[in-house]
């Protein structure tokens, strides 16, 4: 019985727009039930991606408003389903796996959930849930690396924190699950920051607009990538990126997944009088787009992100990026509704990277 609920929930997190591929070893079921209880499965697998109100869930699942409430509201505690309050009563639709459920489980990582997580990529899961496009993050260039007057609105994120009301860190999901399994890496883990665009009650771990912009200029100073969800409007997080840990660039760096995360419109360039040859943008950069040839770097402009971490880390000003052309130029959706239906739509398409 308990093994069926879990099937439920898996089938369907797979019929949400991220995805939640079924391997052959059924690892996925595992993942599942180190992370809710049969009754929390059961409940979450009643639920689709469609806004529902609690009255037609509760009808649906056959349980009373008052107790249907009780066990949605407990769902969204656990960040199993999402809930939003409107005027005419509250709405609840099942969370996505990853980016959503998953990065939830910070407090309860433990070895066994990352040595599954690790199985679950490698068995299907990574190639499943990054391959269908749009990707689920967008790269944001470094924003000392590009000129503030043809910087794409969309990519301004130091404007979208000088705006925001509220500002939190937490835990790189990606290294700790890293670390779980031996392969720690240099790079500092508390490095997350989502940020809300209204007054809120204080969280546990909040920071100061001051503190949220020095993060960001650490991340860049320290060599790590900017990541955001891959929309034009409703961006609420910044993830700051290792090639050794972070499953997005891993995709591009050991699983072969070349759209594994949607590239930044914008390219580098490194100007061979200017360049040292110190080798710092080699060290730098996290997906291995350049390397030397006969004492000069060469950026692989296939392989190349648009990060700008060559450009922040270059003490000889040689390396900058350049916009790319308007027919190379990819807008991401206009907002997580249009994201979801255009990858709802690649998917049944069979469409991917």
């Amino acid at each position: 019985m308990h093994r069926d609920v879990y099937e439920q929930l898996a089938d369907a997190l797979d019929q949400l727009p991220n995805g939640f591929p079924r391997t052959a070893s059924r690892v996925e079921l595992r993942i599942l039930q180190k992370i809710c209880s049969p009754e929390e499965a059961w409940l979450a697998g009643q639920l689709t991606g469609n806004w529902e109100p609690l009255e037609a869930i509760a009808r649906r699942v056959g349980l009373p408003i008052a107790e249907a409430r009780k066990q949605l509201m407990q769902l969204v505690r656990q960040e199993l389903a999402w809930f939003d309050k409107r005027e005419e009563g509250a709405f609840f639709r099942l969370a996505p796996f990853v980016i959503g459920i998953y990065e939830a489980q910070r407090d309860r990582l433990d070895h066994e959930l990352a040595h599954l997580m690790e199985e679950y990529m490698v068995q299907g899961g990574a190639a499943g849930i990054m391959r269908p496009q749009p990707a689920l993050q967008r790269v944001v260039p470094a924003q000392a690396a590009v000129k503030s007057e043809w910087v794409l609105p969309y990519d301004d994120v130091r404007s979208l924190l000088l705006k925001a009301k509220a500002f939190h860190v937490s835990d790189c999901i990606c290294r700790l699950q890293q670390e779980h399994i031996g392969r720690r890496c240099d790079f500092p883990i508390h490095m997350c920051l989502s940020f809300a665009m209204h007054e809120r009650s204080p969280w546990p771990g909040d920071v100061s607009q001051q503190e949220a912009l020095a993060l960001l200029d650490e991340a860049e100073r320290i060599g790590l990538v900017h990541t955001v969800s891959n929309v034009a409007q409703g961006v609420f997080y910044v993830c700051n990126c290792c090639g050794c840990c972070c499953s997005l660039l891993r995709g591009i760096t050991e699983w072969g997944i070349e759209n594994s995360v949607a590239r930044a419109n914008y390219y580098a360039v490194i100007a061979p009088e200017l360049c040292a040859n110190c080798g710092t943008c080699i060290d730098r950069c996290q997906v291995g787009a350049i390397t030397e040839e006969d004492d000069v770097p060469v950026i692989d402009r296939a392989r190349c992100i648009g990060c700008g971490l060559c450009v922040t880390g270059c003490p000889a000003e040689a390396a900058h990026l350049r916009r790319k052309p308007d027919a190379e130029t990819i807008h991401p959706p206009a907002d997580y509704a249009a994201w979801e239906q255009a990858r709802l739509t690649n998917r049944a398409q069979g469409h991917s990277s």
